[in-house]
């Protein structure tokens, strides 16, 4: 029998704060692994494997009807090295940690997705529920892809969630392709003679032509790229000298990059490296570039797009479900699953709430049934059976 949806929403507004109060960061998330493999236990999913990709954790539904298709559904469980400022009763415990990216929700909704699809057992193939680490800056689902998840599992599609502020309670965005940007951090190293600030022209200035630098960088995305494809370069640390009359040997420049296609991300790269040695050799000093790829753009399979998009109508009606949503220059290391498998990557409203990453943010529970019926109708249709097992369930915000 199908337990009451109204108790897999308050078992899942409870564990989300539990979460909340208890944030771990990264791979080292002991806690709330043994947290989410005890509740997954409770709702006799059929199996659980633990220490994926370091501290993921994959759990088997099985459906009645036996079928080869695997799907999975994606949760992320870590947090932010951020200090919470909300005064919540159940604000973070932890000092200098906090869910400030909605991962608490996520995988609350993912824990009442297990509870809900282990009752019903009303789809046919197996769905895998994937708990992962190190979503913010340690890529932890290229760590699972690496460890072998996707083919030791057989997952042939994937779907994922996430909390976005802004987009009222009960709404849904995504849109075909690009969705979220990658992610590239650039170091660039300004290199000359030091000496006193007092006799400047027997030294480098490793500042005048750093500056140089970041403002002739800015003209790439203006100048030297295509205008119709978005990309963002931003410059955030400029490091140079210790004292007033000492003129440094050495300047050194950080920042990100974020697209959404390979094409303009290999072009950025391509022109920072061209450009900025010359530069440097203006002013007589040497620069050295440091590009590295992180994240990936996020990129919808637009079959799978069309999938998820026709299932959150069902629940929340054609008005409420943006099918063509704008991308963002954001990233999400979701991006390396779908690079791996086909799928679609899609935003839940949060309210209006504080944006993601502040100190002030927490994920809003009212969006909890909503997205707990739409991952099991997902599951349902994604695995080839279209039952009415959920039909009887109402999501309105609380």
């Amino acid at each position: 029998m199908v337990r009451p949806m109204s108790e897999d929403i308050e078992l899942s507004v409870a564990w989300r704060r539990h979460l909340h109060a208890n944030p771990e960061i990264l791979y080292e998330l002991p806690e709330t692994t043994r947290f989410v493999t005890e509740r997954l236990a409770e709702a006799h999913v059929d199996d659980i494997k633990t220490g994926i990709g370091g501290s993921g954790i994959v759990a088997l539904i099985r459906g009645r009807s036996p079928s080869s298709r695997v799907v999975a559904l994606r949760a992320d469980m870590d947090a932010l090295p951020i200090s919470e400022q909300t005064g919540l009763g159940y604000a973070s415990r932890v000092v200098g940690r906090m869910h400030a990216c909605g991962h608490d929700g996520h995988t609350a909704m993912l824990l009442g997705v297990a509870r809900r699809l282990a009752a019903a057992r009303s789809f046919s193939g197996t769905i895998a529920l994937l708990f992962q680490p190190a979503e913010e800056g340690g890529a932890g689902a290229k760590a699972m892809i690496d460890d072998g998840v996707l083919d030791h599992f057989g997952i042939v599609e994937i779907y994922g969630l996430h909390a976005m502020p802004g987009l009222p309670i009960g709404h849904f965005a995504t849109c075909p392709g690009a969705l979220m940007a990658s992610s590239d951090l650039v170091t660039i190293d300004v290199i000359g003679r030091g000496g006193h600030a007092g006799a400047p022209h027997l030294a480098d200035d490793v500042v005048l032509a750093g500056s140089a630098i970041v403002q002739a960088v800015q003209r790439i995305t203006s100048r030297r790229l295509d205008p119709l494809e978005p990309a963002v370069i931003s410059l955030t640390c400029f490091h140079a000298g210790e004292r007033e009359n000492v003129m440094p040997a050495k300047a050194t420049i950080r920042g990100t990059v974020r697209t959404l296609s390979e094409a303009t991300r290999q072009g950025v790269e391509v022109e920072l490296r061209r450009m900025t040695p010359k530069i440097a050799a203006g002013f007589g000093v040497k620069a050295d570039v440091g590009y590295r790829r992180e994240y990936p753009a996020t990129v919808n399979d637009p079959e799978k797009t069309a999938l998820a998009v026709a299932v959150a109508r069902s629940i929340a009606g054609d008005q409420a479900v943006d099918s063509s949503a704008r991308p963002i220059l954001a990233s999400e290391d979701f991006a390396y699953f779908l690079a791996e498998r086909p799928g679609a990557f899609v935003f839940i409203g949060n309210g209006l709430s504080a944006p993601l990453h502040s100190p002030m943010f927490d994920f809003a529970d009212s969006p909890i049934p909503f997205g707990i019926t739409f991952l099991c109708r997902l599951a349902e249709v994604a695995t080839g059976e279209h039952p009415r097992a959920f039909r009887d369930i109402e999501c309105r915000p609380s």
